[in-house]
Parts: C-alpha cells; sequence; structure tokens
C-alpha cells in the first residue's frame, strides 16, 4: 500500500516522510505556479510562498514529533493510550486521579497541535474508540465479511464501483486497481454491515483518505465504522441526508452567533451557505482542504468529536469575513470561500482562528441545536416526498 515503508527508528521515519520542498531556481525567481507531492501522495499546485508555507509546516510538525518522543520517555510509552485518559477524551464523567486529567489535558493540548504522522494510526485507533469496537467482534470479522460478500451486486456496489475511478484521481496508489480494490473492499463491507447507511457519495473520500493513514484495510475499515455509528451525527449518510441536513441548519444558527455580520450579510444576497458547507461535513473536508490540514481537523475529530466540523467551518468564513463583506455576487462568495479553503496550507492557521477566534462551543449545546432542527428538517424531506409521489402519480395517469 501507498506510504508502507520498513520498521525502523521512528524519528527517523518521521523525517523521511517530510521532505523539504524545493522549487527549481526559475520557480524561485517568479511567482509562478509550481506543482509537487504533499506527504500523502496528492499532486499540490501552489507558489513559492506556499512552498515556503509547507516547508514551515514540515518543520513544525518535527519540532512536534520531539514532544510526543520526549513525553513517551518521561510518562513511558504508549501513555497517552491509558483507558483513563481516552475516558476524559470522550467526555465521559468519572472519578479519576490527578496525574490522569493531567495527562488528559496535556494529550488535548497535543492533539490540537498536531499528531506526528507516524503515530497517526495508532492514537486515531485508540482515541476514537474504533479499537474498542473491533475487540467486541472475532478477530476474523473483517476477512469473513469481504469474503461474505465478494461478488454481491446491489445499488450501493454499483455507486461505489461508478465512484471509484472518480476518488482522487492521479493518485499514484489510490488511482491503481490495487488502491481501487482495497477502497470497493472497504466500502462494499460497511455498506453490508450498516444497510441503512449502504453507501452514500462523500464516503469515498473519507475511506480513501482513512486508507492512505491507516495503512491497512482493516484499520480503514474500523476506523469508518466508528466514524459513522460513533464519531458522527447518526443518519448523515442515510438515503434522505437528514443528518446533514440538520447539520448544516445548526451551522447556519451557529454562524449568525459567531459571525454575525457576515451571516447578514449573506442572508441579504441570498445566499445559501450549504452551497459551500455540504461538501464539508459529507467529506469532512477531504476534497476541500490540503490532507495535511484535514488530516490536522481529523486529529481534533477523532479525540474530540464531531464539533470541530463546525469551528474548522466557521473559521472558514472568519478568516475571509472583510472580502466577504465586500461581495455583491454568490459567485463572488463562492469563489472567496473555495480558493481560502484549497489554500490551507497551514493548519494552524485554520486551527488557531477555529478554537481562538470562534470561541467555545461544546457537543451539549450543538446536540440540542440538533434537536431543535430535526422536527424542521423532517417535515421539509416528508414535504418533499409527498411531492415527488404526487408527480410520480400524476405521470402514471396521463
Amino acid at each position: 500500500m501507498f506510504g508502507i515503508q520498513n520498521r525502523r527508528d521512528l524519528t527517523m521515519e518521521l523525517q523521511s516522510q517530510i521532505p523539504i520542498l524545493r522549487p527549481s531556481i526559475h520557480a524561485r525567481r517568479a511567482n509562478i505556479v509550481v506543482k509537487f507531492q504533499d506527504m500523502y501522495g496528492f499532486t499540490v499546485e501552489g507558489n513559492v510562498d506556499d512552498v515556503n508555507v509547507l516547508n514551515e509546516v514540515r518543520e513544525r510538525v518535527r519540532n512536534q514529533g520531539r514532544v510526543w518522543w520526549a513525553l513517551e520517555a518521561s510518562k513511558g510509552a504508549n501513555w497517552y493510550l491509558q483507558p483513563e485518559i481516552l475516558l476524559i477524551g470522550a467526555l465521559k464523567k468519572t472519578s479519576l486521579k490527578i496525574s490522569a486529567l493531567a495527562n488528559a489535558i496535556t494529550l488535548k493540548r497535543l492533539v490540537r497541535k498536531g499528531i506526528p504522522p507516524v503515530l497517526r494510526p495508532k492514537v486515531w485507533f485508540s482515541v476514537s474508540g474504533a479499537a474498542k469496537k473491533k475487540s467486541t467482534v472475532p478477530e476474523s470479522y473483517y476477512s469473513d465479511l469481504t469474503k461474505a460478500v465478494d461478488g454481491m451486486v446491489t445499488p450501493a456496489t454499483l455507486q461505489i464501483d461508478h465512484d471509484l475511478p472518480r476518488t482522487f484521481p492521479g493518485h499514484p496508489w489510490l488511482d491503481t486497481p490495487e488502491g481501487h480494490a482495497a477502497l470497493r473492499r472497504v466500502l462494499v463491507g460497511y455498506s453490508f454491515r450498516d444497510s441503512d447507511v449502504g453507501y452514500c457519495q462523500g464516503l469515498n473520500y473519507v475511506a480513501a483518505l482513512l486508507l492512505l493513514v491507516m495503512k491497512t484495510e482493516e484499520d480503514a475499515f474500523w476506523m469508518l465504522a466508528v466514524l459513522l455509528e460513533n464519531v458522527l451525527v447518526r443518519d448523515c449518510y442515510t438515503t434522505n441526508l437528514s443528518g446533514c441536513h440538520v447539520e448544516q441548519r445548526v451551522f447556519k444558527d451557529l454562524l449568525a452567533q459567531k459571525c454575525p455580520r457576515i451571516a447578514s450579510h449573506l442572508e441579504d444576497m441570498g445566499f445559501d451557505v450549504s452551497l459551500v458547507a455540504t461538501e464539508w461535513f459529507l467529506c469532512l473536508f477531504s476534497k476541500s482542504l490540503p490532507s495535511e490540514t484535514t488530516l490536522r481537523v481529523w486529529d481534533v475529530l477523532f479525540y474530540e468529536g464531531a464539533k470541530v466540523l463546525f469551528h474548522a467551518a466557521l473559521a472558514i468564513f472568519k478568516m475571509k469575513e472583510n472580502e466577504l463583506l465586500m461581495t455583491h455576487q454568490v459567485g463572488d462568495v463562492i469563489n472567496i470561500i473555495h480558493t481560502t479553503s484549497h489554500q490551507l496550507f497551514d493548519p494552524d492557521e485554520l486551527l488557531t482562528v477555529a478554537f481562538e477566534k470562534i470561541g467555545s462551543m461544546t457537543t451539549n449545546t450543538i446536540s440540542k441545536q440538533r434537536k431543535k432542527q430535526e422536527p424542521a428538517v423532517m417535515a421539509e424531506l416528508d414535504q418533499r416526498l409527498r411531492r415527488l409521489n404526487s408527480l410520480k402519480e400524476t405521470g402514471k395517469n396521463t
């Protein structure tokens, strides 16, 4: 699989995965577009300033890695995977020792600053609850599942086959027969595990990025399972996308609370934020942000929960507040948001705004907002279904 390396010293492996980008002498002399591959194999386009930003980010990743190694040396290997620490990360109430509480606070701070790429698979698998979920079934569960469904044809498998070549085309591993086969097994397997979800467009991008990070199909499968079953709101990927519609309404309310000038201006223009935000919430930013920035958001997502999606989405709007307030056309808003998100090569720039300028948002507060919006969403979807059925009946009678 793309990115797999032989076992070696962790520090050396981390450094080997984060090469310094060096544009040609011609690129350094002019502000022209250069192309290069990031550490996950994606082709990136940017100017020399973007290359410099990426090099600075890689240096910060190295420094952050040293912090993690130092803590392993002082606190013991895998100190961050202790059950009592993970309980705090899951926001569960329990009586804990001061040392465990301190470790949990340290872990939260570290996660927000970024998990070193070489540690991401192990840390994600534990803090997300995927390891616990996997432990509840026989060890051969994934292998047995993929064998049992091999060759079966359903609407979900047909759609998956259609989407495979459109998932990160041009990627050196994902866009190969081997990559397509691995992604197909993960997606088809999950479509049979949860028939209510089956398969929804958007999951292909999420699962593909999970494959690149987790390195093995089985671990990627369990990360997808815990994401859909425990981390994200239910019904985000069901047939009517009711959960996604709820999230869009909640986001619109939060934008009005956290960025009232932007929300008022966009409303006066008749701009619906779901035009840009729907893809963010369905693909978890995997199609919108540079890969390392996306994975930094996911670092927090798997430890703190889905509230980080709102933090990140609000931050993108907040970062361009002055420009957005100057717009008069819907197309201009879309262009600003699209350009901003695709050029956010510095994850710290986004996350600093997300957590320091947007302000606190608790999971409980967002849950209350969801409950408030659910009746309106369900009524709207029911009305839409009745209208569709009525049109079908009219068609039959003509």
